[in-house]
Parts: structure tokens; sequence; C-alpha cells
């Protein structure tokens, strides 16, 4: 019998056991535990979210989920508002990675599904927000650079251009030394007012090159074109080289970033809508000084609708409608876009008024406290300002008529007592389960989930400007009271708070009424032949 080399330990655990075996090799004994101080340390970094979550008066989480629902909405909103200057016109290349590491499945459905569907709709936030910038799409696959679309401002031909990449699989190896000698190609004859930026989606862990690509690399910061790189696998270190010296007054981890799941990933492309801050571009200048601002002539065409079709001259289709250039009068099919016969840019006044926002964003809204909610100088405040959506109200004065009370009793039919204080209570217990169980929202764990994952919490912390708990927000200018749907819609869409464009407009009225007295307009009336002129 062959001696133990440990002594038995009655009443230990499953994993002493496994710390205490041993194995011999090559004569020599071996520990396979696992060291319990390795293991003390590693437990000691887990969080325990779920305790994070509090429990509403009725016993159930709907609080929580609702402020889960409300901090993403608000979370897109909380962005840097300081005014700086910004290039509203630009020039961006997207390069996407179609090699074979595109297939893989930690994205779902597939990385290379997701990310087509993500262009797409990054193309209609990018000229939603930027309609009077151009974009240019560019692949790699087999070592490659393959051109999906060409440069341009019409959206819908890159949406119908990345529609077509379903039809093909994703192969090879990519190489970015010939994806940025083809985007610094596209970006060569962008003007010295635009940006000129690349915009890199990278799935693989490898390049495959035919040279140099740092030369490629020193190509692209001559011609002053900054870069950004969204991973989908671990950080690649030319990538980080490659946004270090193209953005040298920039932190990389703002140009260089790891999608996390496909919610991240949807935001780090989201991310890129809006304009980038200028201040590369005046080093750049500093050093070029033929890269300096200038004026840029720009056409506003009319719309014209012609009684027989005529060829346009942007695809040389027959058309009746479209617009005619303030130089050449060439008819184009749709507008923001460049006049192909004398290079004349034609805009909207629309588009031109959508580009400014970015340069004088609107003001963050502060959170409303209960305490100043409920105040009697708020009394009048109930509703949303925009849309008059009833505000919640306060949670610890609406359960006042829950509360026990001795008085609160009366008799059924036999004479007894009955307490209607127990009663309400059952009430709101029972139609809380009632629409636990009835409720149908997928979001709650999904939500619960990602909220574990990001090692957020839901706990009401002093100074946090995240949620308000009211559910009002108020601009610091007007001083009006929004909902959280009219927060993120004004933000996102409008850019504009209601309440200062409603008190700009009293403004303006009661200034005419007191040029006028009466507030009616004063016309000159032509003198009657009865009356000296």
């Amino acid at each position: 019998m062959v001696e133990s080399d440990e002594d038995y330990a009655p009443g230990g655990s499953d994993d002493d056991v496994e710390a205490h075996q041993m194995t011999r090799i090559g004569g020599h004994t071996h520990s396979r535990g696992r060291g319990k101080g390795r293991d003390d340390d590693a437990f000691a970094t887990i969080r325990r979210t779920w305790e994070d979550v509090e429990e509403g008066p009725d016993g159930t989480i709907s609080g929580a989920v609702d402020s889960l629902l409300q901090q993403g909405k608000r979370k897109r909103t909380l962005k840097d508002t300081t005014p700086l200057q910004r290039g509203i016109i630009r020039h961006l290349i997207v390069i996407i990675d179609l090699s074979a590491a595109m297939t893989e499945k930690d994205l779902r459905p597939t990385r290379y599904l997701l990310t087509i569907r993500y262009c797409q709709d990054f193309v209609t936030e990018f000229f939603e927000q930027n309609p009077i910038s151009q974009i240019g799409i560019i692949g790699m696959r087999d070592g490659l650079a393959v051109r999906i679309s060409d440069m341009s401002g019409n959206p819908s031909d890159h949406i119908s251009n990345l529609q077509a990449l379903r039809s093909t699989d994703p192969k090879g190896q990519p190489s970015l030394q010939n994806a940025f000698d083809m985007a610094r190609a596209a970006l060569f004859h962008a003007p010295s007012h635009g940006t000129r930026e690349i915009l890199l989606l990278f799935g693989s862990l490898l390049s495959s090159d035919p040279g140099d690509i740092h030369t490629t690399i020193t190509s692209l910061v001559n011609a002053h074109i900054t870069t950004t790189v969204i991973g989908l696998s671990a950080q690649v270190a030319i990538c980080l080289t490659l946004v270090k010296r193209t953005n040298p007054h920039s932190n990389p981890q703002k140009h260089y970033n790891i999608a996390l799941d496909e919610v991240n990933y949807r935001e780090l492309i989201m991310r890129l809508a809006t304009p980038p801050e200028s201040h590369t571009q005046q080093a750049a200048a500093a050093v070029d000084n033929s890269n300096k601002s200038s004026l840029l002539m720009m056409g506003f065409p009319s719309r014209v609708t012609d009684p027989s079709p005529s060829l346009c001259a942007c695809h040389s289709r027959p058309t009746t409608g479209g617009y005619l250039c303030s130089r050449c009068s060439s008819k184009v099919c749709s507008l923001p876009t460049t006049c192909p016969a004398c290079s004349l840019t034609l805009i909207l006044s629309t588009h031109l008024a959508r580009s400014y926002h970015h340069l004088f964003p609107l003001q963050n809204w502060r959170t409303v406290s209960w305490s100043r909610a409920t105040s009697p100088a708020q009394n009048h405040r109930a509703r949303c300002f925009s849309c008059q959506t009833p505000f919640p109200s306060n949670p610890t004065t609406s359960t006042k008529h829950v509360a026990y009370n001795a008085s609160d009793q009366t008799v059924d039919g036999t004479g007894n007592p009955i307490d209607t204080a127990q009663i309400s209570i059952k009430a709101a217990l029972s139609n809380a389960q009632n629409a636990e169980s009835a409720s149908t929202e997928p979001s709650a764990p999904a939500l619960l989930k990602s909220a574990r994952a990001t090692g957020s919490t839901h706990k009401r912390r002093d100074g946090d400007q995240t949620v308000s708990e009211s559910g009002r927000y108020e601009c610091g200018t007007c001083g009006q009271f929004f909902c959280v749907d009219c927060d993120v819609f004004c933000h996102e869409i409008v850019h504009n708070c209601p309440g200062c464009m409603s008190r700009e407009g009293e403004m303006m009225s009661s200034r005419d009424e007191g040029q006028n007295g009466d507030g009616a307009m004063e016309i000159d009336q032509p003198a009657t032949h009865g009356e000296k002129g």
C-alpha cells in the first residue's frame, strides 16, 4: 500500500480536498490545488450587483427597471456641451473588415452581418447630423482593398451598396496598408476647409501588407488625416500606433476602442456622427500654411418641375423634377451634392442650419429633486411644458392613504368593523402582483443584465445628475420642466428648447406691442382729396 503524502482531514469540503491533492511527475511532487491567496484576491473583486437593485414599496423591481429605462435615455443626452470649433464639412472614409475573422458569432448574428447593419444606420445618422458632408466606403478582403462606395453625399447610394454586401461572404486576410493607401487617394482631392477622417472597423488580429505599413502611416500624418479604430477582437499594436500618430493632440483611448457587446458596438459607431474638434486641423495649419480657412462658395437652388423629362447632370437619366444649379443651370436629382458641371456645392438652407447645431449645442438640463418639485411655488408645473404629459406624483405622499389609522374603520353587513387600511394594502399588493405577472416587457432581464455587466447601480446618490428622481428636467435658461422623453427629443432631434423658443416669441410679440401701443400694425394711409399732403 502506497503511503499517503497528506493526513486525512475529516469534515473537509471538496475545495479543501482538491487543494490538497498531489501528483508525482518525474519523481517530483507537485500540487494541483489552487493557491488560497489567489482565490481570495479573485473573489475580492467580485461585486454583488444584485444587491444594488432596490425593491419598491409594492415589493417589485419595476421602479428599478423604470430607472434603467430613463438612465438609458438620459445617457444619450448627457454630452459635452462646451462650444468648440468643429468641422461641419466632413470627408469620411469607412474601412470595413471583410476578412474571415468577421464570421465569428461572438456578436449576433455574426460580426459581418451586424457590422453591415450598423454601417447602414450610421450612414443615415451621419447625413442627418452632417448634411453637407461626404462619405466613402472601402472593404478589406483577400489581402486587397475593395471599393464599395465612392465618395459622395447621397446616403441612398451608400445604403444600397452596403445592402449588396449581404450576398457575399467574408474571406481571406485584411490588408491595412492597401486600405489606407486607397483611402488616402480618395481624400487627396478633399478641400482644405473640410476634415479628412478614416473610420476603421477591424475584426482581425493581423494584417497582410505588401510593404512597410509605418511608411503608409507617415503619409497619412503628412496628409492631415485623422483615424478612429473600433476593434472587435483584442487590441492590436499597429492600430494603437496608428491612432497615436494621426491624433497627436488627443487621448488614444478616445480614438481606439474595443466593442464589448452589440450595444456598445453601436454606441461607438454612432459616436462618430458628431463632428470632431478642429484643434488638430489648427495644428496642421500651423505647419502647412496652405491648409488655412477660407470662404466657401455655395449655391442654394430651388426645385423645378419640367413638363417633359430631361437628362440630369449627375446620373444622365431622364427626370421631370430636380434642382437647377445657381451658376450653370445644370439639373441635379437631389441635394446636397456638388454640381458635375461647375463643381459648385449645392445645398438647401435647412442643411446649413442643421449643421450649425454642433457649434452651439443645447445645454444639458438639470435634474429636479422632489423637495423642489413639490414646493408651493411649483404647483402650477404639474405637466411637461412641451408634451403636457402629467408628471408622476411624490411616492411618499401618494402612499399615505395605505398607512394604518385607527379611525379608518367601517362596518360590514353584519356590523363587524372592517379595517379599510388593511384592505387598501392588500389591494395595492394584489394589483402589483397582477401587473408583474401580466407584464410582457422583455427588456427588464436584459436591462438588469446590462447593468450588472457595466457595474451600474440603481441606488439614488446625492448629486447624481443621470436620472431625476421626480421625472422632471429643468432648462437652466427658461426654468421650464420637461419629461425625459422630451429631454431626449429636444437634445437629439430639435436641438432647441421649446421653453426658450416660446419665450423669444413672447418677447418679440411684446416688443411689437410696445412699439404700436395697442398691438396693431400701423400702416401709412394715402392722403385724401380733402386733406393736405
